[in-house]
């Protein structure tokens, strides 16, 4: 490894997140080349039942702009 956890740990908090995304984005690449991803049937049923009820009333609910502020704001 040619930075040590000391030396990461001295990065800025906007910085280790880069890294952290740039890391998880290499492995999701690498993974995603081996593995070939399916879903149950029963989680097919719960995504149906999910977007059915989404169609019904689109308005429920909060938008990802909400749910990120929420998280942010919540220390």
């Amino acid at each position: 490894m040619s930075a040590s956890l000391s030396q990461i740990l001295k990065l800025s908090i906007q910085e280790r997140i880069l890294l952290v995304e740039a890391i998880w984005d290499s492995i999701v690449s690498e993974n995603d080349k081996k593995t070939n991803y399916s879903l149950s049937e029963e989680q097919i049923l719960f995504l149906e039942d999910e977007m059915a009820a989404y169609a019904k009333n689109p308005e429920e609910g909060s938008s990802w702009a909400e749910i990120k502020n929420r998280i942010k704001n919540k220390k």
